[in-house]
């Protein structure tokens, strides 16, 4: 950094009172001290050292350009140890954005526990069904389902393995009774999800080369994750969600699984940034934990 070296120059040459012992001390040549001095008096228009065949002194304006000189330097000294990547300590604050049903109900809690972990860190979400523009947005990453549009984009897996799979409450089933085919789901309320371009009706399952794809209908629409998944245990219809959003359901029995012998889509769950540069210690330390997790 040009500026930060001139200033040093500057700095220790007032500390010396020579030009000589200054270059000596900074591994300079005489020449070069004297050049630096020269172009910081030109830049800001005024006369920084009184010089005298044996010695120099600072003029009043050099006194007060080496204080300002001095905060500056200290400054940016401060800001560059503070982004210093110090492997052992996990801090700062990280800005993230995420799917709505997998914010609340599934990253919550780990991220809870994370936080316990690492105490000195500070976290920021952002709950959104869309996909967020990371570069535009004072996000960290993004934990997004599926591989990212952008391929400029880097995806570190978190649930490599995740796939889509159709579920429903006991409440329902007991109702309606349990469809045992993919293709009768033309016989059921079926609950999508939905975005600003697109409508997700298309569900499809395979099973050891057989596929099936249904067009889902239904009189539930939502372009929220978590409401699906309230429509689905409020016994409203069926829903067709990533394994990772309804295991905890599952898991607790308010929702049962259908379909069980087919795969459902594929839609891997992967921590976003846009440069590798961005991997801050407090980032890999999460893709780690949440790996172990989820993966």
């Amino acid at each position: 950094m040009k500026v930060l070296q001139d200033f040093s120059v500057f700095i220790e040459t007032a500390k010396q009172g020579s030009i000589t012992q200054a270059a000596n001390i900074m591994n300079l040549t005489p020449a070069a001290v004297s050049a630096t001095i020269k172009r910081l008096e030109s830049q800001f228009s005024c006369v920084l050292f009184i010089r005298s065949t044996r010695s120099i002194r600072l003029t009043s304006e050099g006194q007060l350009m080496l204080e300002k000189c001095q905060q500056a330097v200290d400054a940016i000294e401060s800001g560059v140890e503070s982004v210093k990547h110090d492997p052992n300590q996990i801090t700062g604050h990280l800005r993230l954005a995420m799917p709505s049903d997998l914010g609340r109900n599934v990253l919550l809690p780990l991220l809870d526990e994370f936080l316990d972990l690492h105490p000195k860190l500070i976290l920021s979400t952002e709950l959104c069904d869309t996909v967020v523009d990371l570069y535009t947005r004072p996000l960290d990453a993004s934990f997004r389902y599926g591989t990212p549009p952008d391929s400029s984009m880097v995806a570190l897996p978190i649930s490599p393995n995740n796939d889509r799979i159709a579920c429903a409450s006991p409440d329902y089933i007991a109702k309606y009774g349990k469809p045992t085919h993919p293709s009768e789901l033309v016989n059921h309320n079926c609950i999508n999800f939905i975005t600003l371009v697109k409508y997700h009706t298309k569900w499809r399952f395979s099973k050891q080369g057989e596929k099936c794809e249904v067009i889902a209908t239904g009189n539930r629409f939502a372009n929220d994750g978590d409401v699906v998944r309230r429509w689905m245990l409020a016994g409203k219809g069926i829903g067709y969600k990533t394994r990772l959003d309804t295991q905890p359901d599952i898991d607790s029995g308010k929702l049962i699984p259908l379909f069980e012998d087919w795969q459902g889509d594929h839609i891997p769950l992967n921590m976003v940034v846009t440069d590798k540069r961005q991997l801050t210690p407090a980032l890999l330390a999460l893709k780690t934990f949440l790996q172990e997790k989820l993966g």
